[in-house]
């Protein structure tokens, strides 16, 4: 899959998921999105548990500017960039983009470069100090690299993406979660 550079890609808009009413969101994907919980373990759930992390890539990067912000990275920091698909029954339900900024991998949280297929949420969500600082929710539409990304192994691609993206802090340092929603994933 070919890496996108991060300042020249349109970015879709985020909106905190606190400032919208439930009907703005469409009822297929609204629970997933407003999850509270761990989506992987949800994920294992509505599979029966047998959810695979199909790992596509990961590496230093760039982040999209939007998500620099959030951050609080500097324009030339780096990150680890982990990109998976979360699969049931060896079908893609969701994309999910992880940035690890450099200066987040210290003490316990570098143990989050060597996840390999392990799922990222299945740590998180085991530290009790792991803390969710925001969530925001956006459309994303085929103008968009992460709906590039996500969609990357779709014949009929759809017109539109519904993704949420969780800034956490593990360890005391901040992580940013990027979930795509694909076409295959169930109704809650």
């Amino acid at each position: 899959m070919p890496a996108f550079r991060p300042s020249a890609v349109a970015e879709p808009k985020w909106t905190n998921l606190d400032k919208l009413r439930g009907a703005m969101l469409p009822a297929s994907v609204a629970p997933w999105l407003r999850d509270e919980g761990s989506l992987t373990r949800a994920l294992v759930n509505a599979c029966h548990g047998r959810l695979r992390v199909d790992l596509q890539r990961q590496g230093w990067g760039g982040a999209l500017t939007s998500e620099r912000r959030l951050l609080g990275m500097a324009q030339a920091q780096t990150a680890l960039l982990r990109e998976v698909k979360l699969l049931c029954d060896e079908q893609p339900w969701v994309f999910a983009r992880t940035l690890i900024p450099a200066s987040s991998l210290r003490g316990r949280a570098r143990r989050l470069a060597h996840l390999r297929s392990r799922p990222l949420g299945a740590v998180l969500f085991a530290d009790p100090a792991t803390r969710r600082l925001a969530v925001q929710v956006a459309r994303l539409s085929a103008r968009h690299a992460l709906y590039q990304s996500a969609c990357s192994h779709l014949a009929d691609k759809p017109p539109l993406l519904w993704g949420r993206r969780t800034l956490f802090a593990y360890a005391g340092r901040p992580i940013l979660v990027n979930e795509i929603f694909l076409p295959a994933v169930p109704e809650r």
